[in-house]
């Protein structure tokens, strides 16, 4: 059974414009240079490209460690992660 404060949280970044995919495939760089430096519980991150001028990165963060990375990041938004 998972630990409450284990739950995933998705860190989301939005990124638009006509070099939004780009610019999200490299965000997703920052991201896992941050997940190795802070040593954080889970290694998920990716990007995704929505339209032609809308594209994500997102982290994916125990619940214990929203509030930190949230405060080191400024992501847009977030939501409950689901495997």
């Amino acid at each position: 059974m998972e630990k409450v404060l284990d739950k995933k949280i998705k860190l989301i970044w939005d990124f638009r414009g006509p070099t939004a995919a780009k610019t999200a495939e490299h965000y997703e760089i920052h991201l896992k240079e941050y997940v190795l430096n802070e040593e954080m519980k889970f290694d998920i991150t990716g990007h995704k490209h929505l339209t032609d001028s809308h594209s994500i990165a997102f982290l994916v963060v125990a619940e214990f460690e929203m509030i930190q990375a949230r405060d080191d990041l400024k992501p847009h938004r977030g939501e409950i992660y689901q495997d």
